[in-house]
């Protein structure tokens, strides 16, 4: 028996940070450490590097029914960077302390490849194929990972039904309208698209004591203050609206679609889970101007991070233009359109199914993640893609702080219970 834990201990200790902009380090050794475990399984890998050291790890696992089309499970392999000075344990040690599991990526998400290793380890025997991909550079833009495989090696993906990946299957504490407590399990039917803008602002140039009308720096301004103060509307896709009726039925709350915001209001803190995805979001997060004090200059320019929800991409677009106005234009710094996959599906029911044989009281519900995912690669080579690295979780616990957060740990039960729970679906779908 492979121990998941001491799997996911080993993991964290390869310091696997990307920094961005092509600036990363222990990839290839973790990748390394992956492709040992499955020969040591019996199961054949190959690893692939984008660039020098920028390695991904591809594999395939028979199934007993040859007739079914396989199942892609992608998780990524590194990590955003952690300053030792700021924890409580190294971020790279990997200690088991007070029943947790400590280090960066316990998380995001190594503690997910961790359950898939421990399970081919043991000799899982899936029901249909299993494709494998332990990916680099999910923490940047992916182009060294799953958007460079999907592009360069999308032969490896072909006949894919489906995927499953992060963010979904764990335990949210959420009190019920009676004084009970409900354990919900999101698990992740749909994204957010992320379009980082650029825009830019031309005016005259000139001396800052005298009048000028046509400032560039006054037009990004106001620009800027336009798109801040806009109040978005809000835009209910199949998954939020699933969302929103099954969590309000399991927690005895009214749910009024006709007054989304009031229903959040009476969801209490289950509204965390949904709030950031019932509207597009357009924030100025940056800002570049100027070179003198005295001087007025002829270009200032912003960027803009904006999250657009599946089927608004157009209408979202021609907002931003209308309120950008007539001196500023804009261009895309990076896109990658929203996903969003069937709720009622066999395979969201398969998942509900796996979490109820480990949780009995389990309310699995829909939820659509407000940032994104490698799922972004990979959902346009036509596979629907799911969140699901299930995680049991004690009350109280900060899940919503462990991902990139100072101090991130997982509960070494509900690194146990993932396992469990992730068997159950693969020897059963």
């Amino acid at each position: 028996m492979a121990d998941v834990v001491e799997l996911c201990a080993q993991l964290v200790r390869f310091d696997t940070t990307n920094r961005g902009h092509g600036d990363s380090e222990g990839e290839r050794e973790a990748a390394e450490f992956v492709a040992g475990v499955l020969s040591e399984a019996g199961i054949e890998p190959k690893i692939l590097e984008s660039a020098p050291r920028r390695a991904n790890v591809l594999a395939r696992v028979p199934g007993t029914d040859p007739a079914l089309p396989p199942l892609l499970i992608q998780g990524h392999l590194d990590v955003v960077p952690a300053d030792p000075v700021d924890w409580s344990v190294h971020p790279f040690s990997g200690e088991v302390r007070d029943g947790f599991l400590w280090g960066r990526g316990t998380v995001d998400m190594k503690d997910f490849c961790a359950m898939v290793l421990s399970l081919l380890s043991d000799g899982l025997r899936p029901r249909r194929e299993l494709v494998l991909a332990f990916v680099a550079d999910e923490e940047d833009r992916g182009e060294w990972g799953a958007h460079w495989l999907a592009a360069e090696h999308r032969e490896f993906f072909d006949g894919c039904a489906a995927a499953i990946s992060e963010t979904g299957g764990y335990t949210y504490h959420a009190p019920a309208a009676d004084g009970r407590t409900v354990r919900l399990y999101p698990v992740g039917t749909a994204e957010r698209g992320t379009a980082h803008l650029r825009v830019t602002a031309r005016g005259r140039a000139g001396h800052g004591s005298r009048r000028n009308d046509d400032n560039a720096v006054v037009h990004l301004v106001d620009a800027l203050h336009r798109i801040a103060a806009h109040r978005w509307p809000v835009h209910l896709t199949p998954t939020v609206e699933a969302f929103l009726r099954r969590a309000g039925e399991a927690l005895g709350v009214a749910v009024d679609l006709s007054d989304v915001d009031g229903t959040l209001a009476r969801l209490g803190p289950a509204a965390a889970l949904v709030e950031n995805a019932v509207r597009n979001s357009c924030t100025p997060t940056m800002l570049d101007a100027g070179y003198k004090v005295n001087v007025i200059p002829s270009v200032a320019q912003a960027q803009l991070d904006t999250r657009v929800l599946p089927g608004s991409e157009e209408d979202l677009f021609a907002t931003i233009d209308s309120l950008l106005g007539p001196h500023v234009e804009r261009e895309f710094v990076a896109h990658q359109p929203p996903v969003q996959a069937p709720v009622d599906s066999p395979w969201f029911e398969a998942m509900a199914a796996a979490l109820r044989a480990e949780d009995p009281e389990a309310v699995v519900v829909p939820f659509c993640m407000g940032g994104g995912t490698d799922a972004k690669a990979f959902s346009p080579l036509g596979i629907d893609c799911y969140g699901f690295a299930p995680l049991w979780m004690p009350e109280g616990y900060p899940y919503n702080a462990m991902a990139h957060g100072v101090d991130e740990r997982v509960p070494v039960e509900g690194l146990r219970f993932g396992k469990r729970v992730l068997g159950h679906l693969l020897s059963s779908v």
